[in-house]
């Protein structure tokens, strides 16, 4: 397969986060052509010319059109805001791009609809940003589900919490506007659902409640303005299957910085995962003498791959950026046509359907059904 060519949209935390991911997957895995980074915009020409260079971009520029109009651009990252993903996906699919876009897919779901329906006509690969379900650990812990380590699975809880937004001084900024999408759930949540999709499938009913913890925000123009969306949400779900599971949103929870809390409970043991120690799971067996029966603490290691391709020695952990390197190897494997493990476009409107499932159950104080 020949080197593919490279446009990335937006270089802020995610846009360097992919533009890394572009620049090792070679490196790391071996086994594919080293990509060429071949265009790069942002919001200003300075900007991307400076981020062009610091990157290894051939090209820069302050409009996204020049750069899905370029014909060596083989994939486009876009790893812009969410209100602009819609646009910037459907254009680079509509130009004969493969799209590697960020999560969420759109706050609007008649625009993600849109999304999906054109990666159908264009025939490209158009794939989403969840990194976290490329973790060694969470696929280790998808085999031990699958082979009955822990018997049937029953119910599961998952939180996700931040403290982004915990401090009520922090100024109004675009997350909190209703353009951006409903707030926790759309912002962030999306990982907990891509990780219960990966694991078990998809949601099937939900009944929600949001909470805004703070009704304004300050403007540093001095102020105030109203927040739109809500920061903090608590949802009952059904998965496939029937089974329960409870999932905690809040990105206004002071002292937890990347957290993925994950409980899941069968009929003969349990597993216990959490983000912020993403090299180690713990897992519960229930045999042998209950006098020795606890929880057993497992860290990463080369027994997990892929984790063998960046550490020969386990318990050193990988990192963020070292997921996001994982998943750019699996698009490029969805691009030769391999078998790869990522959330589609399919996959993703299923995963924004939930979502608003949850928005519309919190309105209507019922349970939704999800076709």
């Amino acid at each position: 397969m020949k080197a593919l060519g490279i446009g990335l949209i937006g270089t802020g935390y995610m846009g360097k986060c992919h533009a890394l991911a572009w620049n090792a997957v070679k490196a790391v895995f071996g086994d594919v052509e080293r990509p060429r980074l071949v265009h790069l915009a942002e919001a200003n020409a300075e900007l991307a010319g400076k981020r062009a260079s610091e990157f290894g971009f051939e090209k820069a520029t302050a409009d996204w059109r020049t750069l899905i109009a370029d014909p060596e651009v083989d994939v486009v990252s876009v790893t812009t805001p969410n209100q602009f993903h819609a646009e910037m996906a459907i254009a680079a699919l509509d130009a004969g791009k493969h799209v590697w876009c960020e999560k969420p897919m759109a706050p609007v779901y008649a625009d993600a609809e849109r999304m999906l329906k054109t990666a159908r006509a264009s025939g490209k690969v158009a794939v989403l940003g969840y990194n976290y379900i490329q973790n060694p650990v969470m696929r280790h812990i998808k085999a031990l589900i699958e082979e009955g380590a822990i018997g049937a699975v029953n119910h599961i809880r998952v939180e996700m919490d931040e403290d982004f937004m915990a401090d009520p001084d922090v100024f109004f900024y675009w997350k909190s506007e209703l353009s951006a999408g409903y707030g926790a759930l759309d912002d962030f949540a999306v990982h907990p659902l891509s990780l219960l999709w990966y694991l078990f499938g998809h949601v099937e009913a939900v009944i929600a409640d949001m909470v805004k913890p703070y009704g304004s925000r300050p403007l540093r123009e001095g102020g105030r303005r109203d927040v739109e969306n809500h920061d903090a949400a608590n949802v009952l779900m059904r998965l496939d299957g029937g089974i329960s599971a409870v999932l905690m949103a809040n990105r206004a929870a002071w002292g937890r910085k990347g957290r993925i809390a994950l409980q899941i409970f069968g009929s003969k043991g349990s597993i216990a995962y959490d983000q912020e120690r993403m090299n180690e799971f713990e897992l519960y067996q229930a045999q042998g003498r209950g006098s020795e029966q606890g929880f057993r603490k497992i860290l990463a290691g080369p027994a997990h791959q892929p984790y063998d391709r960046f550490i020969p020695a386990p318990g050193h952990g990988l990192g963020f950026n070292d997921l996001k390197i994982i998943e750019c190897r699996e698009l490029i494997r969805a691009v030769s046509g391999e078998p790869s493990s990522i959330v589609t476009f399919e996959d993703g409107l299923r995963i924004e359907k939930s979502v608003h499932a949850m928005a519309q159950s919190f309105h209507e104080r019922r349970w939704i059904e999800i076709d």
